[in-house]
């Protein structure tokens, strides 16, 4: 019997009606995304600029402004969040579904020191909390995400933390109130690539820890595949490949996303001996995408079929049943976090070039 999945995504479509000029534009940023996330499970989006991996993740918990569109199903332990008000909605935002967004700095008033920060918080949650109270329990969370002397920091103001440290805040702010799932909206923008690790290695330790569940969203996607058990490669508001991290890192199928790993600079490499591989073209417009596939104008490999209509997302059958126990590079300790040890976890993939059999020759 299969257990029901923390938060099953399907078929989201979201659209925006934005004034481009003198004219109005409808922006179709989200075209039908589903995907399944289970309970202590980390799911990784990636995806340039303007692919819709953001757009995703804010209407999960109905964070999008007033005029998105909205459509599709977003069950959370299988209730419908879809069109719920927006009293019923604070049960699951920062309670259930908490967020991290990238440049932390940008994400705090100048005028409020952590202590403060942190009571609005918690009285969220809990209303009659004491200010003393508060403290400890905010001390507690900053320690647990690797802040010394917490309790001394929380008279500080954000303007004397480093932008590592205001992203370790950030998480214990989402934490606070004890949420389940956590999404990390490219948390590590702006970051040096050793605090870029640190905080890598944070969310995994939680995810061991709380057994939460976390979507790590990035434009990297080393980055990606290093914290993630599966990775969804989007663009043009579509899903264009999904699969468990090991695959997409060393069998990735669709021209895209060996696109991506193609442009992504290796640790040791040096640009006198390999030159990156750039991604032709711009990034598709959502206000007029392309009839077929989005990705055809500046796909290599593309075909008179590619620009006639969208592929459909398709399984390769010779890569069903990849689970998280794969022996490429997940270690055994991750049977501890509380995931199916046997999950199905089967490899999808939105092109022309794949038949339901494979790689048509």
């Amino acid at each position: 019997m299969n257990k029901m999945p923390l938060l099953a995504v399907k078929d989201l479509k979201v659209s925006f009606s934005v004034l481009r000029g003198l004219e109005q534009a409808y922006v179709q940023a989200v075209r039908g995304v589903s995907f399944e996330l289970e309970r202590g499970g980390i799911l990784g989006i990636v995806g340039e600029s303007g692919s819709g991996k953001s757009v995703t993740t804010q209407a999960i918990p109905a964070l999008l402004p007033k005029s998105a569109k909205v459509s599709g199903s977003v069950r959370y332990e299988g209730k419908e969040l879809t069109g719920l008000d927006t009293e019923s909605l604070r049960g699951y935002r920062g309670k259930k579904i908490g967020m991290i967004y990238q440049e932390p700095g940008r994400s705090y008033d100048p005028l409020q020191n952590m202590e403060s920060v942190f009571l609005e918080t918690l009285r969220n949650s809990d209303p009659a909390i004491s200010r003393e109270a508060s403290a400890a329990k905010a001390a507690a969370l900053l320690k647990e995400v690797g802040l010394d002397n917490g309790r001394e920091r929380l008279s500080n103001f954000p303007h004397q933390f480093s932008g590592g440290q205001l992203q370790r805040i950030g998480i214990a702010l989402a934490l606070a109130q004890s949420c389940e799932l956590l999404i990390a909206d490219e948390p590590t923008t702006a970051l040096d690539v050793t605090i870029q690790k640190q905080i890598v290695d944070l969310l995994k330790s939680l995810r061991k820890t709380r057994q939460i569940s976390i979507i790590f969203i990035s434009h990297d996607i080393d980055l990606v595949a290093d914290i993630s058990d599966r990775i969804m490669v989007m663009y043009g508001g579509l899903v264009m490949e999904a699969a468990n991290s090991p695959v997409i890192a060393a069998e990735a199928q669709h021209p895209y996303t060996r696109a991506l790993l193609q442009a992504s600079p290796r640790f040791g490499s040096h640009y006198s001996r390999e030159r990156l591989i750039p991604i032709p073209g711009k990034v598709t417009d959502p206000a007029g995408p392309e009839p077929g596939c989005p990705f055809a104008p500046r796909c290599a490999r593309s075909q008179a079929e590619c620009a006639q209509e969208v592929p459909e997302l398709r399984i390769i059958e010779g890569n069903a049943g990849h689970g998280f126990t794969d022996s490429k590079g997940i270690d055994s300790d991750t049977i501890e976090t509380g995931r199916p040890d046997n999950q199905e976890t089967p490899h999808e993939i939105r092109c022309v070039l794949f038949k339901q059999a494979g790689l048509k020759t």
